[in-house]
Parts: structure tokens; C-alpha cells; sequence
């Protein structure tokens, strides 16, 4: 899977994990996994794999947070504890594999 079907595949998990059926939202849900997308690869590091779905169920979870908490909030700890296992396997650089 390239990164174009890795964020489409994130777009539409994202969209079935709230409930969204429409197109209504998808510009500014596609945005917030983007902005995911690159948080994790030059804020945090992370070599993301596009075949793996461990990777792509982390975004489409820190995208839906980040949508229904408005960018802000706590992150939950299920987050924090998978963050926290991406950057201790995967990090250590700011390319995407």
C-alpha cells in the first residue's frame, strides 16, 4: 500500500469509526489525518509502514480523538501507551517507509 491508499484507507475507517456515511466531512477529516500523518513522522519520529495495520488503526484512533476533542484534551491512556510502543519500535528517524 502506497501513502495515497494508506490515508484513503485511514479517511474511510476514520469515517465508519464516528458513524459518517456522507461525503460531508471528508475534506476536514482528511486534514486531521494528514496532520496525524505528519505529527508522527517529523514530530515524533515514527517510520510508518503503510502495510501495517497497526499503524493504521493508530492513526484512524488519534484522528478520531482529534476530531472529537477539538485538537485539544488529554489523550487517553490506550493512546498514550500505543504512542509511546510506535516510538520505542519504530522510531528513530523521519522517513516513511
Amino acid at each position: 500500500m502506497n501513502e495515497t491508499e494508506f490515508k484513503a484507507a485511514a479517511l474511510d475507517l476514520l469515517k465508519a469509526s464516528l458513524g459518517y456515511k456522507s461525503n460531508v466531512r471528508d475534506e476536514l477529516l482528511a486534514i486531521i489525518v494528514s496532520g496525524v500523518i505528519d505529527e508522527l513522522t517529523s514530530e515524533k519520529g515514527i517510520l510508518i509502514d503503510f502495510d501495517n495495520s497497526s499503524h493504521l488503526m493508530f492513526v484512524v484512533d488519534l484522528s478520531a480523538f482529534r476530531y472529537e476533542n477539538k485538537g485539544g484534551g488529554m489523550m487517553p491512556r490506550n493512546l498514550e501507551y500505543r504512542l509511546r510502543n510506535l516510538i520505542i519500535k519504530f522510531g528513530g528517524g523521519t522517513q516513511i517507509v
